[in-house]
């Protein structure tokens, strides 16, 4: 190009006579006039101009994003656009003028791939005018738009002169007017005699009457090529149309709920009556709080084939079609941003209230009692001063819940996750677990709050040991769970501790009304019913001793022992006495002692300290024996496990001397041998039976055989046998008048001091541990679908829970220690399942009848947030969620029904004016393509000779229009012969 510039002067040439020899200074001369005619004959840039220097540095980046092609330039760090899967950019700046610009280059990494007009990945430009690859040039400022129509133009010519010099057909956009407008100028060379030419622009108000319907919009297409304009109405042009149809639902809110109450209630995509309630009314949270719906809205696109139109009546008729007869449905779900992880949104939650709850856990560390925080007035309390406290009436209401309108404990059930036990706290419906969820929504939990609702909880626990009131949400038997929290398990010892009181009460009570009646019988009926009246001795008046009321005893008309035998709970089926013909008693025996974890402790401790200096004494064995019959035989066993012989803990023979003792009462003509019957049967060696017929009569023969035959074990027949010393030695004392194992008196107040004098970081390692577990226990009670991802959630949470509470569940905790921040990312990865479940819950509720849907959106949202947290970790910026998903033919009804009928005292309905109705609602965005084809031969576009003179169908106009009842952008694509 600059070889023919017009800059270039002409060169001077000069001939030297090769036949006449020259003086040395003509000689020189003539050498200096040779050198300036080889220097005339480069070309010289110095003179080009500022604006061939610019088309050829444009030519030079051109040529190298051609030669390094999609794969190098993605080596190179080109850039993956937010919203599309597929394309990519490059970019490059340059100065012309004193201005700075920069181009950017479009690129797919499979360009072959056809796509259609509404492939929802396309860029704007692409939408617009139907391209693949192309180029935006741009100056690098605030408004990235060039406002100057001339300087547009330049620049665009710039650009396809460069395009034109690297033989490229690439496209070309500048940018223009607005930024509002979004306003492009383009130029395209097709290769052939061909250009094709683009300009976009928008409407942003008051768009005129007759380009809100088809009709208008059609006419405004065939206005571009039509010879004539006066009539465009009565001329028939055979135009391509293709139509894409947005709706949005209602918000998912109260607004929304409250248009379905009232006198008349609309029917949700459950096909179930809404009554105006909360979305969540159902779910297992919304006794504590109500969470925002994470599905705001749905988006419905409808994508209609493509027509060939030949007049603007048929566009009339094609706005008042149906969208049912759309080809394709496609549904959009519109999630709230709070859902993300790392929003800056305030998501309310179960979540929320832990974070609180580790910051006190952190807090309690800086007084030895609760009072201290209550009382701010104390040196150093200035920074409880701002901490708020409920007023008394929340506070009693709280209480309220816990205590009076507390339900039973028969109607709890084990509900919690399969993995809750590793984590030792109470379960969810027991009394501790309550209060700790209570307490995360008491003054916003802060440890002030805390202490204040503590200590009017061991009031009121204190008021139910005096008043003998059951404890409420509390077993009151079987053994202490040591799975669970020490204050679980003290006030499960004293709700059983209550229950032994209140029966105590009852005896006593019975005792005193059975002495009363007889002392009012007369003295003929005292004599009469002297021996119906015998009653076993009841202990001393000693406060913890508990009278069991005798057993049911069937004495087969065995007069002599019915005056001896005492605690009989019942004959056992076809087992004799040996040396007597009387039946085998099975007798009560104590329940094993209650202990607490520790109780355990203190005991296994002072095991330590005693020594086994104890076992050498010669009694030992004997005040062993009378303790284990008087006290505790658990705490004998548990000493023996420290102390004793290996040879002696595996016969566990003192774990039996209170049973020996009860089954002596029992059974009077009892022996050594009708013991171990019982009791061990495996060490009586039955005799083999004799056969005698039928094996139905010889069963029949043994069990009327007496005495029984058989033998002693081994183990068991051994001269100086352990078993059969304490046998010896055993009183026979029935389980009634043994000394009970458990106090119910000593025991209860022990638990109150306990709870009384708990200092402030104890209590809130155990409610930090009991509050984790209950609110996940309480959020898996929800119903969410069958969701696999879900599954793996929870159960990953429970592990993570789990390992991160363990140091609070050994009292490993201090001031300093790093689990505060491992309790707070718990606390994040709780939120993630928390925000995971309530879509899950909001989508299973609103697709009832479709689960294939809410389980499509659960996983395009989930693979979502997974690439999010990756993202956000790279501090890479990453695009929204954003899914179609598109729908069955059976499906279309369902969401249908979401789109309510609009009624006129609803204030969001508007003027209808776009036709295309849904249910009464209008497209919140309607676009359609119009586009008109001809053949490159026999018209006025192609000349008639040529390289392109084989027939062929190329797009000649194109027009993108997408607009709204007050919004309308116009993108026109015009291919015409220069």
């Amino acid at each position: 190009m600059a070889s023919s510039s017009s800059t270039t002067t002409t060169s001077k040439k000069f001939q030297v006579p090769a036949t006449r020899h020259k003086p040395p200074k003509q000689q020189e001369e003539l050498e200096e006039n040779e050198e300036e005619e080889s220097l005339e004959h480069f070309d010289d840039f110095t003179l080009a101009s500022s604006w061939e220097r610019f088309i050829s540095e444009i030519e030079a980046v051109c040529r190298l994003w051609m030669s390094d092609g999609p794969i190098n330039l993605l080596e190179k760090g080109a850039i993956l656009l937010d919203n599309s899967s597929s394309l990519y950019k490059v970019k490059s700046e340059m100065k012309y003028a004193m201005k700075s610009y920069y181009m950017e280059y479009y690129f797919e990494t499979n360009p072959n791939v056809k796509d259609g007009d509404w492939n929802f990945d396309l860029h704007d430009l692409q939408l617009c005018f139907g391209v693949k690859e192309f180029l935006v040039i741009a100056p690098q400022s605030a408004s990235g738009v060039l406002l100057d129509a001339p300087e547009a133009s330049k620049l665009l010519s710039a650009v396809a002169i460069a395009l034109s010099n690297c033989s490229s057909l690439w496209p070309a956009f500048v940018p223009v007017h607005d930024p509002s407008r979004k306003a492009y100028i383009g130029i395209q060379s097709m290769g052939t005699v061909f250009t094709r030419r683009f300009e976009a622009d928008r409407i942003g108000s008051q768009v005129p009457v007759k380009l809100m319907h088809l009709e208008g919009l059609y006419e405004l297409f065939v206005s571009k090529f039509a010879y004539s304009t006066l009539d465009l109405s009565i001329h028939n042009f055979k135009v391509r149309c293709t139509m894409k149809l947005t709706y949005r639902t209602l918000p998912c809110d109260d607004d929304y709920m409250k248009g379905f109450g009232g006198e008349k209630s609309g029917e949700n995509l459950s096909g179930e009556k809404s009554n105006g309630m909360q979305w969540d009314v159902d779910c297992s949270w919304s006794e504590w709080y109500s969470a925002e719906d994470p599905v705001k809205a749905f988006e419905l696109v409808a994508i209609l084939s493509e027509k060939m139109v030949e007049s603007s009546m048929e566009m009339a008729e094609l706005e008042n079609a149906s969208p049912h007869e759309a080809e394709k449905w496609l549904i959009s779900p519109r999630i709230s941003p709070n859902l993300l992880e790392g929003s800056k949104g305030n998501w309310v939650g179960f979540a929320s209230q832990l974070r609180f709850l580790v910051d006190a856990l952190e807090m309690s560390f800086q007084a030895q009692f609760l009072e201290d925080f209550v009382s701010v007035e104390n040196a150093g309390a200035d920074n409880l001063k701002s901490l708020a406290v409920p007023p008394p009436t929340v506070r009693d209401r709280v209480l309220k819940e816990l205590f009076i309108d507390g339900v039973e404990f028969s109607n709890f059930t084990d509900d919690g996750h399969k993995t809750a036990r590793a984590i030792k706290g109470a379960p969810r419906e027991f009394l501790f677990a309550q209060f700790c969820l209570h307490a995360l929504w008491f003054g916003n939990c802060n440890i002030r709050a805390i202490s204040v609702l503590w200590l009017e909880f061991v009031r009121e626990v204190r008021w139910c040991w005096e008043e003998t009131q059951l404890l409420p949400r509390m077993p009151t038997n079987g053994p202490i769970d040591l799975s669970t929290c020490l204050i679980n398990q003290k006030l499960q010892m004293l709700a059983i501790c209550i229950e032994k009181k209140s029966q105590q009460t009852e005896d006593y009570e019975d005792c005193i009304g059975s002495l009363d009646h007889i002392e009012s019988m007369s003295e003929e009926e005292s004599v009469v019913g002297d021996d119906s009246s015998i009653k076993p001795t009841p202990s001393d008046d000693i406060p913890g001793i508990v009278d069991r009321k005798p057993g049911i005893v069937d004495l087969f008309n065995d007069k002599s022992s019915d005056l001896t035998r005492r605690g009989s709970a019942g004959i056992v089926d076809s087992m004799m006495l040996l040396k007597s013909y009387q039946s085998m008693h099975v007798p009560f025996t104590q329940e094993p002692p209650l202990m607490t974890e520790d109780m355990h402790e203190e005991r296994l401790q002072a095991v330590e300290a005693l020594g086994d200096s104890f076992v050498r004494h010669p009694y030992a064995m004997h005040v062993i024996i009378i303790i284990y019959i008087l006290l505790d035989k658990r705490i004998v066993f548990r000493f023996l496990c420290s102390i004793m012989q290996a040879d002696i803990l595996q016969n566990y023979w003192l774990l039996v001397v209170l049973d020996m003792s009860a089954f002596k009462a029992a059974n009077p003509d009892a022996v050594f041998e009708d013991f171990i019957r019982w009791h061990s049967p495996g060490d009586w060696e039955e005799d083999e039976p004799v056969d005698h017929g039928s094996s139905s009569s010889s069963t029949a023969l043994e069990k009327d055989r007496w005495p029984p035959r058989g033998r002693l074990s081994k183990r068991m027949s051994e001269q100086g046998n352990l078993w059969r010393k304490i046998w010896d030695r055993a009183p026979a004392l029935p389980a009634s008048e043994q000394k009970p194992l458990l106090d119910p008196n000593r025991e209860g107040e022990k638990v109150l001091h306990y709870l009384e004098t708990l200092q402030p970081h104890q209590l809130l390692e155990q409610m930090v541990c009991t509050a984790f577990r209950a609110a996940a226990d309480t959020l898996i009670l929800t119903s969410y679908g069958e969701l696999k991802q879900m599954e793996t959630e929870i159960q990953q949470l429970y592990v993570t829970m789990a390992t991160t509470l363990r140091p609070l569940q050994v009292n490993r905790l201090s001031a300093e220690s790093n689990t505060f921040e491992d309790l707070r990312r718990v606390s994040a990865a709780f939120e993630r399942v928390e925000k995971l479940m309530t879509l899950g819950a909001s989508l299973q509720r609103k697709f009832r009848r479709a689960p294939r849907l809410a389980r499509e959106i659960f996983n395009g949202y989930y693979d979502f947030s997974i690439s999010k947290m990756e993202s956000l970790a790279e501090q890479i910026v990453e695009k929204g969620f954003d899914m179609k998903l598109e729908l069955r033919n059976q499906e279309r009804e369902l969401l249908s029904n979401m789109f309510v009928p609009p009624t006129a005292s609803q204030s969001w309905r508007k003027v209808l004016s776009m036709g295309n109705l849904l249910n009464g609602h209008e497209p919140i965005v309607r676009e359609i393509v119009f586009s008109l084809r001809d053949k490159t031969t026999g018209n006025h576009y192609a000349a008639h000779s040529g390289s392109f003179s084989h027939k062929k169908e190329i797009e000649t106009y194109r027009m993108y229009i997408c607009g709204t009842s007050n919004d309308l952008r116009v993108a026109l694509s015009v291919a015409s012969c220069d």
